[in-house]
């Protein structure tokens, strides 16, 4: 015959257990978790092609460049 063990029974036992293992059942119990929920990786968008169709001259780094150093190297630091 199973036990049914409540939430408040583990909170109980939980709060007894040092800070390594309550580090070690949180580690332990997550991927249990997520595959209860059937939780899938967003797939990852490429980069690749990234900045096509930007057209960025050499004088527009330059103006920027110019920018950036106008205040360096600030007094304040």
């Amino acid at each position: 015959m199973t036990q049914v063990v409540t939430l408040e029974q583990v909170l109980e036992l939980a709060k007894q257990l040092s800070l390594v293992d309550k580090i070690n059942l949180i580690e332990k119990v997550t991927p249990e978790i997520k595959r209860e929920l059937n939780i899938k990786p967003k797939p990852r968008r490429s980069l690749r092609g990234l900045w096509r169709g930007a057209n960025i001259s050499d004088e527009d780094i330059a103006n920027v460049r110019k920018e950036m150093s106008a205040n360096f190297p600030r007094k304040s630091i």
